[in-house]
């Protein structure tokens, strides 16, 4: 737990989760790009055995690999956040139990 300001904490880690984030979505919106420079590369061949040929190479799923791997990385750092989120909620309801407590004597 840091003594830094929750929202510097929050910001750091937001930070963190939007970079991961963005290389996440960038494996998952260039996919089919890749898919189609990959079997480009297999002339002569009919568009589904080139895909076919591609989909269970080593490489291709080396690709996916990195791809989720990506989105799991993402994932952790979002994770990360909420529980900074969910640590500050409680932070704040255990002062607001201790002023109450203190009002009443």
């Amino acid at each position: 737990m840091s003594n830094e300001p929750y929202s510097e904490q929050y910001r750091v880690l937001a930070e963190d989760w939007v970079d991961k984030d963005a290389a996440a979505r960038l494996y998952e919106e260039t996919k089919s790009i890749e898919l189609a420079r990959r079997k480009s590369l297999l002339n002569d061949m009919t568009d589904a055995k080139s895909e076919r040929i591609v989909r269970s190479s080593p490489e291709w799923a080396d690709y996916i690999q990195r791809m989720v791997n990506s989105k799991t990385e993402a994932n952790k750092a979002r994770l990360k956040l909420k529980v900074l989120e969910m640590r500050y909620y409680e932070n704040q309801s255990q002062n607001a139990t201790a002023r109450a407590e203190m009002r009443m004597g």
